[in-house]
């Protein structure tokens, strides 16, 4: 399945929703990094929660992680409150997310296991 991101902002509550699944071509990760910045232009980023429904993520392969990376990135310099991660039972995806936002010093990531 290839890559696929969808953006959701609930201003009432303040949280920016992502959906990500599949596998991201290189491409894909940045047309998908052009989507959220177009989207975070309209709002006040420290006041929102990032969460972000990784359930259809494949976990990612060596080539595609500094994308991940870069993701995490941004996240961290954007400023959001909270960073949450929901997966499904996936030791190895939770493993490297996890070791991802460790890499770029993400403190305020939290991951889900449904």
């Amino acid at each position: 399945m290839m890559g696929s991101f969808n953006i959701n902002v609930d201003r009432t509550n303040q949280v920016f929703h992502a959906v990500v699944e599949g596998t991201f071509t290189p491409e894909e990760g940045m047309a998908s990094v052009q989507a959220y910045q177009k989207e975070i232009a309209t709002i006040a980023v420290p006041e929102y929660e990032i969460h972000i429904d990784c359930t259809e993520l494949n976990v990612s392969s060596p080539s595609a992680l500094p994308i991940l990376e870069g993701c995490f990135q941004m996240y961290k310099q954007d400023g959001f409150k909270k960073v949450v991660l929901t997966l499904a039972r996936n030791p190895i995806l939770k493993m490297q997310l996890g070791r991802v936002a460790r890499t770029v010093g993400l403190e305020n990531c939290e991951i889900i296991e449904k």
